[in-house]
């Protein structure tokens, strides 16, 4: 009862501050596109078989790179559904543009890190050689908006200092390609290693606006344009990074309501409150989301009814509903039950919302960010 009411305040605190308006929008910001979280079935299996419960973590279960099955058929669901406007019901797609290149690391000694950019790294890979050109096509139907995530949902710096150490369970999993083994699985005593830009002292603060900056160019020079809104791996970023971001174009500031960052004397952890609206010293705006769609991560809960609950308090405090998916609701690449179960969620909650709020406008992050901005 206790845990009921503190997420209703906090649910109606999230919604009482900051830009309003009469205008039923929704807004679907979906994280992760681009970067290869388990590679394959083999690589699931052989974690398993060593020990280590890959099972128990859904991403690690259900969220390989997309193929061209995946976003075909997402497509056709965002594509089912139509706003007042008569235009479809649109991803936000935050989109990492490279992976680690373990090859190259490899044959370096774990010294240096390497990375592949999407561009170069998804031609080899069966079954996704096309995504950039599906990338375009559901840009130009007006489904799939591409927008930066970052260069790699990785620590860099994180992971290879573990790596250099030859931690067990982390060498066995770089063996196999992967980088991503939750904290909450591996029996390592370590920090996590997707929070890309989470930073302790001011030599890897230095790195990160690096990085950050790197995987802005490369975005642009693969997509041809310049993302206007960011989010940041795990929603941890420091202050520095926004002056950084928005010197390559990045207007607008995706996330969850809470910032978590780490600055100051000593580095200590701290948390900033975000609402729709809010600015910064840069004047970016930030967008922060106050609906969840994440049927992988509970298959048991009614995910449909929670959102349309979540989009109902939005719209009642006058603020567009901002639905956070994460892409791995939707792969199948991995567990194709996974992507066509929630596939047929994701169909009954857009029908839904354009049954219960026929005026509804479906956006993107940068278009609800220009919006405000006007």
């Amino acid at each position: 009862m206790i845990n009921s009411l503190k997420t209703t305040l906090s649910r109606n605190i999230t919604n009482a501050r900051g830009w309003k308006t009469n205008r039923k929008i929704v807004v679907i910001e979906s994280d992760d596109w681009g970067s290869i979280r388990m590679p394959s079935k083999e690589a699931f299996k052989t974690l398993l078989q060593r020990g280590i419960r890959v099972d128990n973590c859904h991403y690690c279960s259900n969220d390989s790179l997309e193929t061209e099955k995946d976003l075909s058929l997402l497509f056709e669901v965002l594509n089912s559904v139509k706003d007042k406007f008569n235009k479809p019901a649109i991803f936000t797609a935050n989109t990492l543009v490279a992976n680690p290149d373990y090859e190259k690391i490899r044959e370096n000694d774990f010294n240096k890190y390497h990375y592949i950019k999407i561009d170069e790294g998804f031609k080899s890979i069966k079954g996704s050689e096309n995504i950039l050109d599906l990338y375009s096509e559901g840009q130009d139907a007006g489904c799939f908006k591409i927008q930066s995530h970052g260069r790699e949902h990785l620590n860099v710096l994180r992971w290879m200092k573990v790596l250099k150490q030859n931690s067990i369970e982390t060498r066995l999993a770089f063996n196999l390609g992967v980088y991503g083994l939750s904290t909450t699985i591996t029996s390592e005593s370590r920090k996590s290693f997707l929070p890309a830009f989470d930073f302790t002292n001011h030599e890897e603060e230095m790195f990160a606006n690096e990085v950050v900056k790197d995987g802005l160019q490369i975005f642009k020079d693969i997509f041809g344009f310049e993302s206007k809104s960011f989010i940041a791996p795990n929603y941890t970023w420091g202050k520095s990074l926004e002056n950084s971001i928005q010197k390559s174009g990045v207007s607008f500031i995706q996330g969850g309501k809470i910032h978590r960052y780490t600055e100051g004397n000593g580095f200590k952890s701290k948390k900033r409150l975000r609402y729709i609206g809010k600015t910064n010293a840069q004047n970016q705006i930030d967008l922060a989301r106050n609906a969840m769609f994440e049927p992988s991560e509970n298959p048991n809960k009614d995910w449909v009814n929670s959102c349309l609950a979540d989009a109902k308090l939005a719209f009642l405090w006058k603020k567009p509903a901002i639905i956070c998916s994460h892409r791995v609701n939707f792969m199948g690449g991995l567990n194709e039950k996974n992507r066509d179960v929630n596939l047929k969620q994701l169909k009954e909650l857009l029908v839904q919302i354009k049954n219960r709020w026929p005026e509804v406008e479906f956006m993107s992050s940068d278009q609800l960010g220009d919006l405000i901005k006007r």
